[in-house]
């Protein structure tokens, strides 16, 4: 499947904000947006004309998009699904794209980065309930088991995870045994649980138009 394989850093400074797509250089004095605070492309630095209504929308769009690192078929294939459930079709969309594998692997720490998180998924590091799951688009039920396969457990990769993740914060609809290494689902997370940066609202109103 095609994906975006550009600087992710000119990503964030298109967005105006850290999405934090490289995990820890973010946290450093590299970190493009620090560096660079205006948007890429020769009339980055320019005056901007104002922003229309549906400027505002599309952004929010985009900025989802490029924070959980889908396309836009994907991406539009998941808000369906979330307009056809019951409840708030933007909390329910968010909550969709928190259910992600590589989002909950990323989530519980398992990466530095959700593009991190999506590589091991897809070489077959990890298992749902004992079965193989490498497709990072799995969505994760209440009660689920994600686990790293046996075999990957000794890499040089995972035995360095264990050795920070003791440092890192898991959210409350997640539980993890930091000693295993194992991650299960609680529950489905609420919207106050999703630390994202994005006004929902405006995207439901974009595909709403």
């Amino acid at each position: 499947m095609a994906r975006y394989t550009g600087p992710v850093c000119r990503l964030c400074r298109r967005e105006g904000m850290k999405l934090y797509l490289k995990g820890d250089r973010c946290y450093t004095a590299k970190c493009a947006i620090d560096r660079r605070a205006y948007a890429p492309g020769q009339h980055g630095q320019g005056n901007r004309r104002k922003v229309s209504e549906y400027g505002l929308q599309l952004r929010e769009k985009q900025k989802a998009r490029r924070i959980y690192g889908i396309l836009e078929r994907q991406f539009s294939n998941c808000f369906d699904k979330a307009e056809r459930q019951k409840g708030v079709t933007g909390e329910n969309l968010l909550r969709l794209l928190e259910r992600r594998l590589d989002n909950v692997v990323f989530r519980l720490g398992f990466a530095s980065s959700r593009a991190e998180a999506r590589q091991l998924v897809k070489h077959n590091h990890f298992t749902i309930n004992g079965h193989k799951a490498n497709i990072p688009s799995i969505l994760v039920k209440v009660g689920d088991l994600i686990q790293i396969k046996e075999k990957s457990m000794d890499s040089l990769k995972f035995q360095e995870i264990k050795a920070s993740i003791a440092h890192k914060n898991t959210p409350a609809w997640l539980e993890l045994d930091k000693e295993n290494l194992t991650g299960r689902v609680l529950a489905l997370p609420s919207r106050e649980q999703i630390d994202v940066p994005i006004e929902e609202h405006l995207i439901v109103e974009l595909y709403s138009r």
